[in-house]
């Protein structure tokens, strides 16, 4: 049965099924477009809400559950996260110029991957929880308090933002070596901030 049209965000209408030919090419590590900063988005408008309805076609075409621009080469603070890709009815979350205003004391060691780092999973130390003050897909403030795994992929797709990978967090060197060797990237490319 094939997914039908969902409203991924109020404002922000795609099919989950995946495209063949997505609109947007998903960069990979070594590609200097995943290490130049964003761009606060100064006006939300229907060029804003068509880049994030792109990236949501390009995120379920990867197979993904969170997007953020720079990883498609647009330098604009964007992201869409959605955790539940498989479900036609669980809405895709749309911030713009995300801001992190509190991160909780406790933190968890889980494993990641990336779209723009295909098939390396690795362990990332991050807090368990943050809240969030973002835009939402027309322009509103908003803000969300997150822990577990939606927790996890804010702090990802916002590195993004920044320039930062989650292979530049991993502390774990002789795991991180052996993934990208295994998939073909090179180490040199990994950017470590510990």
């Amino acid at each position: 049965m094939a997914r039908s049209a969902v409203q991924a965000s109020r404002g922000v209408q795609v099919s989950k099924d995946p495209l063949e030919e997505p609109h947007l090419t998903i960069h990979t590590l070594g590609d200097e477009a995943l290490r130049a900063p964003a761009k606060r988005i100064s006006k939300v408008d229907e060029s804003v809400r068509d880049l994030a309805r792109d990236m949501l076609r390009s995120m379920y075409a990867a197979k993904g559950i969170g997007l953020a621009a720079p990883q498609v080469g647009v330098h604009k603070q964007l992201l869409v996260i959605d955790l539940d890709p498989e479900n036609a009815a669980a809405a895709a979350m749309v911030l713009i110029n995300p801001e992190i205003v509190c991160f909780g004391a406790a933190i968890e060691t889980y494993e990641e991957g990336c779209l723009s780092i295909p098939g390396v999973y690795l362990n990332v130390v991050r807090p368990a929880t943050v809240e969030v003050s973002y835009r939402d897909e027309m322009g509103r403030p908003q803000k969300v308090k997150a822990d577990g795994l939606l927790a996890r992929c804010i702090q990802h797709e916002m590195d993004h933002l920044e320039g930062v990978l989650f292979v530049d967090r991993v502390t774990d060197e002789l795991s991180l070596n052996e993934g990208l060797l295994e998939k073909g990237f090179r180490r040199a490319d990994v950017l470590s901030i510990r």
